[in-house]
This record gives C-alpha cells, structure tokens and sequence, in this order.
C-alpha cells in the first residue's frame, strides 16, 4: 500500500529483456536504503527489489504489467516517481494507492496559470474508470485531486513543489501516464453492478 506522495525520483539506468520479462536497473539515492523484496511503486506501479547496492536497483517486470502500463515506453535516462510502501503508523498525507495501474492515458493539454499548471488527460473509458470532481485520482504515482471529470478525460492542478519533484516537468502533449482510479470508488462501483439487479427485482 502507497499514499501517492513521491518521495524521490530515480534515473532509469540499464534496461534488460529475458524472454517476455523486463529487469529495470535504476539508479537513486534511495537504492542504499533499500533491501532485496521490498516494494516500490514506479510511476504508480508497484514492482519487487530484486537487487540492489549502494546507488542502483533492479526490478522486474512481466509481460501483463509492460502491456497495462507505462514501463513500455521507458528509455534509458527516463526519470522515474518513487515510492517506498507506507508504513503503519505513517501519516496518511495523500489517499491509499494500491500501486495496482488500471490503465494508461495521454496527456492532451498543459497550461501554465500563475506559477502552477493544469494537465489535461484522456483515457479509455472502462469499468474501473471511476472519476469525481474534488475526488482522488494517481497519476504516475502521484496523488492529485480531480480539477474536472468527464466520461473519458479529467484535469488535475499541480503546484511548483510538485512539479519540480516529480516527472510531471518532463511531461509534453503525447505523454503516456499511468493511472489509478480511487480503491474506494472502484469497490463502491461494483458493489452497485452486483446488487443493483438484485434491488430492482431483476
């Protein structure tokens, strides 16, 4: 379990394929804190320590995850959002983020107001899309409250903090980020599917 508040960023360092598996070497201050089978979200995606030293790690990748998420676009150089899982007794700064990605989307828009910026996104609608204004939302890893929500797009406002200290400054029309949809609003939306049938006499 993560917050979605991004505690450092990570430069991706070396990039092997093994089969139809991917092992990400990146490269870090945080890798010297870090022990082989602990959890880091990436962008939102949690992955496993396989190994680490004093500045870099590895984790690896399967087929299903490069496919649902942003890892098949990475390039070695590509800064990475980075997060250590939440602990117990942490406070909880952002919302619970899973580091389970529902799905990809691009960005469509950038504007500038006043020092902070908007970010325009658009996805493919799906069941799991669940979207409300003032609601929570992660992108890439970042935990941001919904500006405007539509069936198939959403805005989101970021600060300087944010902007400097994420990927977010590196983002362009075009970009592909990673998305997870509220857990709350995710698990509230099927319990309706399931028994509203039910309530109505169906």
């Amino acid at each position: 379990m993560f917050t979605g508040i991004i505690e450092i960023q990570g430069v991706i360092n070396a990039i092997e394929q093994e089969g139809l598996n991917y092992h990400f070497t990146i490269e870090t201050p945080l890798a010297r804190e870090l022990k082989i089978d602990q959890s880091v979200a990436h962008n939102g995606v949690c992955l496993t320590v396989v190994a680490c030293n004093e500045t870099t790690f590895t984790v690896t990748a399967i087929h299903e995850t490069m496919l649902k998420t942003n890892l098949q676009y990475w390039k070695v150089g590509d800064k990475v959002n980075l997060e250590r899982a939440m602990q117990a007794n942490a406070r909880l700064d952002g919302h619970f983020v899973q580091g389970h990605v529902d799905q990809i989307a691009t960005c469509v828009a950038i504007d500038e107001s006043d020092g902070s910026w908007y970010f325009r996104f658009e996805f493919e609608p799906s069941d799991v899309s669940v979207l409300v204004p003032k609601g929570s939302i992660c992108v890439n890893g970042v935990s941001l409250t919904v500006v405007d929500a539509e069936k198939d797009a959403f805005s989101v406002a970021i600060i300087p903090y944010t902007y400097e200290h994420t990927n977010f400054n590196a983002f362009e029309k075009g970009t592909v980020v990673n998305l997870e949809f509220d857990v709350i609003g995710k698990y509230i939306t099927k319990m309706f599917k399931l028994y509203m049938p039910h309530l109505k006499g169906e």
